[in-house]
């Protein structure tokens, strides 16, 4: 692989102002591609942004930000024509934002419900409604999205029925949208950094989740990246429709 292959090409991050989300956008701009990042319009997260921001633009490649909740189609919709409208392209989404909620589904709240589907699931779709159609007419496109290891268990509701949306419509659009451009999904299981966020929901299970690992140890964020980067690459056109787990294992299943 060259050291630059993403060269002239632009990327779109969602979710990304923070976490791995940033890790993503960084690395693919290692890779040489210019990079527009997305997250919510709150102060918490403006410095976030903004030192992300420079550190892209470090690599040598155009770098901006566009704030947008994408629970909301409108915001979405704005989203995908202010990228276009500034870069003239965008050649790689990487569909990261995705809200966590494990409550019951007897107790789940209908807005949750809906913010959880939308951002995960919907968004997904309507990146691909306003932004596939001039990849499909340059020739050219790769589509990464954000799957989960809750995906294939039954016990994070809502979240797990996004995430297995996901792997579907990756599948269906890989169809759709071929040959120009590849669809393809990663499905982290439990991320090394990610743990103090879910043993807010559950505080042993990282100590499980490793447990049922062949690896015995959690993946990284930056290994996570680098997948979605090899996803993205010219060299990646006959993978398409794939979600690749990255849960050293967990997942096997087993009697």
């Amino acid at each position: 692989m060259t050291e630059r292959p993403l060269d002239n090409r632009v990327a779109l991050v969602t979710g990304a102002y923070r976490n791995l989300g940033a890790v993503t956008a960084e690395t693919l701009a290692r890779y040489g591609a210019s990079v527009i990042i997305n997250d919510l319009d709150k102060p918490d997260l403006a410095a976030h942004g903004q030192a992300l921001l420079e550190r892209i633009r470090a690599h040598g490649v155009r770098a901006a930000a566009i704030t947008a909740d994408l629970s909301r189609s409108s915001d979405v919709k704005r989203m995908c024509q202010q990228a276009l409208a500034q870069f003239g392209r965008v050649d790689i989404i990487v569909n990261n934002a995705g809200p966590f909620n494990m409550d019951p589904y007897v107790s789940l709240e209908e807005s949750t419900w809906d913010l959880v589907l939308n951002v995960n699931l919907k968004a997904v779709y309507m990146t691909a409604k306003y932004l596939a159609p001039q990849m499909k007419a340059n020739g050219w496109g790769r589509i990464v999205n954000m799957c989960a290891g809750s995906a294939f268990i039954r016990n994070h509701n809502v979240y797990t029925l996004a995430k297995a949306g996901v792997q579907v419509i990756t599948e269906s659009l890989a169809l759709e949208l071929g040959p120009e451009v590849t669809v393809n999904a990663v499905s982290p299981g439990q991320i090394f950094e990610s743990l103090p966020d879910i043993h807010a929901f559950d505080p042993t299970f990282g100590e499980r989740y490793l447990a049922r690992t062949p690896a015995k140890k959690l993946i990284r964020r930056a290994e996570v990246a680098e997948m979605i980067a090899l996803f993205c690459m010219p060299s990646s056109g006959t993978i398409t429709g794939v979600t690749i787990r990255l849960d050293g294992g967990a997942e096997i299943p087993r009697f």
